[in-house]
């Protein structure tokens, strides 16, 4: 057996074509139809504004349990009848929300979908909101929480959040909540989220074969009975970043590893920046040939995995890198991970590894826009951060064209290695007196 050393060249990027787009506006609101001929299946998206940055202070977690009592029934139908509904159409519903949007989407068979449409809406305008089925899933949602907070990982994302942006802000506390703020949910608080923020019109998206679908009927089942003008768009919070490291320790006393959650804030995801950006977080930490990863697994043999990426909403952004590390090791994986970061941003990328970021992020649109689902996915991107409809058809070029030079520019320009927050989740008896020697930033305990 022979074992090949090197890794093989990318190949060519396959073909990629954005359907086609139509806009109707009709009973208030927006369709935003993407053309797939002969596609037997469709999807729609119902797209408000109405995202968990509309939650009141202490309830974080409001909008999550009104999205998961949605299929509990609505003013027409009991939650089994409701469910026979869609089950008749072959139609699948799926709420959910995320900072910026709640959002509900149904796929369904091209002739069902007016059908399926209709169901959706009268879930979200006329939910049922029965007390017991309200407090049923928020009861079910605190227990899953309180699972997963158990869990290494959560405390971390927490601590590293209300640090970048504050623990009495919003966009500090963890987009569905904790376990103490969803247990303080009422069936009031759900109610009024409904009245305040679901019946808007919003916007619809809907992926399929135009020439058999009528977006204007399907417009008109969505935005029924609804009123109100468009909310507003907000300025972006800004890209504050400090001018040293700060460690915030999280003890999980007995842990055989330490959890890293190492951020700053970025920029929103409208900034013209993105490309540039996206691919040089790709070379850093964003896929399994990346540096990070070459370095903390394969080299020193640290983690299992190691990533680091941007994300990014309408108002904000944040750079992350995330790893599990052996408890030993746990500064020397820090201190090799910040070399890597400080390295990328002072001297940029190379040309070898630019190209296999771009073809990887170029053939993704390829494999990523292969379902209707995919494709409204697609378009909300398109409506939430106000993005021109010609932005997917040039992204696939954008990727491929963006010169070693503006990828670098942009590794120097938004990496801030000596502003990070460094969040360590483990066993502080251990680890605490090696991170305040390493002398790589003021070590504080967490308060999560």
């Amino acid at each position: 057996m022979t074992l090949i050393a090197t890794r093989p060249d990318p190949g060519d990027a396959r073909p990629y074509t954005f359907p086609d787009l139509q806009r109707v506006t009709v009973s208030g609101g927006t369709v935003i139809g993407a053309h797939l001929p002969g596609q037997a299946l469709a999807s729609a998206l119902l797209l408000l504004d109405a995202g968990a940055a509309r939650e009141t202070s202490g309830r974080e977690g409001t909008a999550t349990v009104l999205a998961k009592s949605l299929e509990e029934g609505t003013a027409e139908r009991d939650s089994a009848a409701y469910a026979i509904a869609l089950e008749s159409l072959g139609a699948e519903l799926s709420p959910g929300l995320d900072w910026d949007t709640f959002r509900v989407g149904v796929s369904a068979p091209v002739p069902q979908l007016l059908g399926a449409v209709r169901l959706a809406a009268e879930a979200v305008r006329t939910p049922r909101l029965d007390p017991a089925d309200v407090n049923r899933v928020r009861d079910d949602e605190v227990t899953a929480l309180r699972m997963d907070w158990a869990q290494p990982g959560p405390r971390a994302d927490a601590a590293l959040r209300a640090d970048l942006f504050g623990a009495g802000e919003r966009f500090g506390r963890p987009m569905h909540g904790d376990p103490a703020s969803v247990a303080e949910v009422t069936v009031d608080d759900v109610i009024a989220f409904h009245r305040a923020w679901l019946r808007r019109p919003g916007v619809l998206l809907v992926a399929g074969d135009l020439d058999t679908i009528d977006l204007k009927a399907l417009g008109e089942a969505a935005f029924a009975g609804t009123g109100g003008e468009p909310l507003a768009a907000e300025a972006p919070l800004g890209v504050p970043v400090r001018d040293q490291r700060r460690i915030i320790l999280v003890d999980r006393p007995g842990s055989v590893q330490s959890t890293l959650r190492l951020g700053h804030r970025a920029p929103e995801r409208a900034t013209p920046d993105y490309v540039a950006m996206t691919l040089s977080a790709t070379v850093l930490g964003g896929a399994f040939t990346s540096r990070l990863n070459h370095l903390i697994r394969e080299v020193k043999g640290y983690t299992y995995g190691i990533r680091g990426s941007y994300a990014m909403s309408r108002r904000f952004g944040r750079f992350e890198v995330a790893a599990g590390v052996q408890t030993a090791v746990t500064v020397p994986a820090i201190i090799d991970t910040l070399g890597e970061i400080d390295r990328t941003q002072q001297f940029g990328v190379t040309e070898d590894e630019l190209a296999v970021a771009r073809s990887w992020r170029a053939g993704q649109l390829s494999v990523e826009m292969q379902t209707p689902g995919s494709i409204v996915g697609a378009l909300s991107t398109l409506v939430v951060h106000g993005l021109p409809d010609d932005y997917y058809p040039t992204l696939r070029s954008e990727y491929l064209n963006t010169t070693l030079a503006d990828v670098s520019a942009a590794a120097a320009t938004h990496l801030r290695p000596h502003g990070l927050t460094l969040v360590v989740e483990g066993d502080a008896a251990i680890i605490r007196d090696e991170l305040v020697a390493a002398n790589i930033g003021e070590v504080v305990d967490a308060q999560v």
